[in-house]
Formats: C-alpha cells, structure tokens, sequence
C-alpha cells in the first residue's frame, strides 16, 4: 500500500463522514457550521483527486489496486453527495437531478468495461474534466445555498443561490454533452475494432490460396 492509495482510501472513508454531516443536527445548533463543515470535507476530498493519480504517476506507483479505487472513490463522492444534497437542499436539487448523474456515472463505467473487454481504453475527455470541477462547483454551493442565499463583503455581493443555480444546470449539460462524447468515442473504437477482426478473419481464409495450398475436396469446383 502506498501513499497515493491511503490518499484514495481517505476519500472513500470521507463518504459515510459526508453523508453524517448533512443528515444529522448535531451541527444544526452552530450557525453555518454543518454547511461549512460539509464544503470543507468535499473540497479536501476533492483536491485529493487530482493529487493521488499525480503522485502515483511521479513516483511510478500506479498499481492495479489505485486503478480500481481511484475511479471508485470519484464516483462514491459525487453520487453520495447529490443523493445527500435530495434530502439536505431539496430546492435546488431534485431527485431527478441525482438520478441523471448516478446514471450517467453508470453508463461510463459501462462503456469502459466492456473497451476493456475489447482491448482499448477510452481515455478521460477534456468535457469529463470539465465536468468534475462544474461538479465540485455545483455541490459547494449547493450545500451553502442551504443556509445563505447571498454573502456581502464589503460592498461586493456574492449571490450563492444564483451560482448553485447556474452551477446545477451547467453541470446538467455538461454531464449529458460528455456521455454522449464518451459514447461516440466508444463506439468509434468499436467499430474500427470489429473491422480490424473481419480484415484479420478475411487474411487467414485467403491465406491458402496466396501460399499455393492445394484446395480440399470441399473447396474444389464442382462440374456443371
């Protein structure tokens, strides 16, 4: 076990601890403390994210263990946290807005079982990136619009409730817009696959021929 695995692990261990926060009152009685907690906890599990494949890529620790986990954890965080944010801030998000991400999450996962299968991999797009940190975006201030619509410093205004709204919805296409790029991506490489295997196939019965093999009884031509 290395350092970029524990890394992941606190991640996955970071979950259930999510989850508590929001659903119980113990910080109910504190003035924006359970919210703040939250934040706190998603953005360092967050950050995690990207440090656990850098470090594991910089000190040659990719192991077949942090391949399994770190795809796990991403998704563990971000399903957890909207099927959280149903019960905790249900204004802002609804449960069919849970259900569009977990399934989305699904149907990658999905395709990227059956390229493995197939012998490819389908790589992380630059709209899946994109994705992640409207994600982060939407789920931080989905947690602060529980308790603050807005949030004056000095004479600038933060309107919370604007940015979770805008956030939710960009995050939405976002996710609708990447699946349908990871699909065609999958389906690109599935279908120069299945060419490649029918031009290996049509090489190997041509073969005889080309070497001079004498035909067999079944292949020789019938008199008519």
């Amino acid at each position: 076990m290395n350092l970029p695995n524990y890394m992941t692990l606190t991640r996955i261990f970071s979950v259930p601890l999510l989850i508590w926060i929001l659903s119980s009152r113990w910080f109910a009685g504190v003035h924006g403390g359970r919210e703040l907690l939250a934040c706190g906890l998603f953005l360092a599990a967050s950050i995690t994210d990207g440090l656990d494949g850098y470090l594991a890529r910089r000190r040659g620790q990719i192991t077949t263990l942090g391949m399994l986990l770190d795809p796990l954890a991403d998704k563990l965080m971000v399903t957890a946290a909207y099927i959280t944010l149903v019960q905790f801030n249900h204004e802002m998000v609804p449960a069919w807005i849970a259900v569009l991400v977990i399934g989305r999450e699904f149907l990658v996962s999905g395709l990227r079982t059956i390229a493995a299968t197939e012998g490819f991999t389908i790589e992380a797009s630059d709209l899946g990136k994109l994705k992640m940190v409207v994600q982060i975006v939407s789920v931080v201030s989905a947690i602060l619009d529980h308790r603050w619509y807005e949030w004056t410093i000095g004479r600038f205004v933060l309107d919370i409730h604007l940015i979770a709204r805008m956030a939710i919805w960009f995050m939405v296409t976002i996710s609708l817009v990447s699946a349908v790029d990871y699909f065609a991506a999958f389906w690109s490489k599935i279908d120069r696959t299945a060419t490649t295997r029918r031009r290996r196939r049509a090489f190997i019965l041509s073969r005889p021929k080309k070497f001079g093999i004498a035909p067999t009884a079944a292949q020789q031509p019938q008199d008519k």
